[in-house]
């Protein structure tokens, strides 16, 4: 066999789907899809981080140095208008 398989395509509700066959399905609940040379491709999507490993990173950062930080851009706010 070389690696393909006939698969049935169907609609769900206004998306065309198709069943993943057993042998060739991916890991987790997310995948990514996209088209390359006229070939469709869905990869396994990369996992999400959870907000305790975004901080656990953060938490590792060195403070920017006061050169470093962002300038202050004074501007007025705009003005309110009324409909």
């Amino acid at each position: 066999m070389d690696g393909s398989r006939p698969v049935k395509l169907f609609r769900n509700g206004r998306n065309q789907a198709v069943r993943i066959p057993r042998e060739f399905e991916l890991p987790g609940e997310d995948a990514v899809m996209h088209q390359e040379d006229g070939r469709l491709i869905i990869e396994p999507a990369t996992p999400k981080k959870t907000l305790a490993e975004v901080l656990a990173y953060l938490a590792t950062l060195e403070p920017l140095a006061e050169d470093e930080r962002m300038p202050v851009i004074e501007r007025p706010l705009p003005r309110p208008f009324e409909l």
